[in-house]
């Protein structure tokens, strides 16, 4: 991971460094795709000596960025309270990758590979079992949502007008629409 420590009002003393480097190095335990982190600490006359510290803090992993900035009344405080936070963030993103089965949480990526190859090895990959054809029209969104409720579906595939490009509705969970026009690479 490469680190980038930079500052604002104030001169970092190597002690500072070594500890920034030690605090921010550690969530590399959390996330080991961390490629880069960017560290600033500024130092601002406040009236409060709570706030006079500030230490933001991005890091980079695969182009999701998670940021966090803290203040306190010294410079490790304020960076120990961006560590916690920034942990709690790892966590949820964690979190959404395993539970939207994007990821493959470390502890799983063993079964799954045994799962690819057993059902490899078995021939049980699911497979289309029925293909439906037909016409479609130019339509605008507000004809293809009508016509997705006359039909009784949750999508429906149309030719937007507006753009003539294949578009695909869809309704979501909280009752409203979501349309998917798709781009080429």
């Amino acid at each position: 991971m490469e680190l980038q420590i930079s500052s604002r009002n104030m001169e970092i003393s190597p002690a500072v460094r070594d500890y920034v480097q030690k605090k921010i190095g550690k969530l590399a335990r959390y996330l080991p795709d961390i490629t880069g982190a960017k560290v600033e600490i500024h130092e601002e006359n406040t009236k409060s000596p709570q706030h006079r510290f500030t230490a933001q803090v991005t890091l980079n992993s695969k182009g999701v960025l998670l940021r966090g900035e803290e203040r306190g009344e010294g410079v490790r405080i304020a960076v120990d309270a961006v560590a916690e936070v920034l942990e709690r963030q790892i966590e949820r993103y964690k979190g959404k990758l395993y539970e939207k089965g994007r990821g493959v949480s470390l502890a799983r990526q063993s079964t799954v590979s045994e799962d690819v190859a057993y059902r490899e090895e078995a021939g049980t990959w699911p497979r289309v079992v029925k293909v439906k054809r037909f016409a479609v029209k130019p339509m605008s969104v507000a004809e293809a949502a009508e016509q997705m409720e006359l039909l009784g579906h949750s999508f429906f595939l149309f030719i937007n007008a507006e753009n003539d490009a294949l578009s695909l509705l869809y309704r979501r969970d909280d009752g409203n629409y979501g349309l998917i026009e798709p781009e080429l690479a």
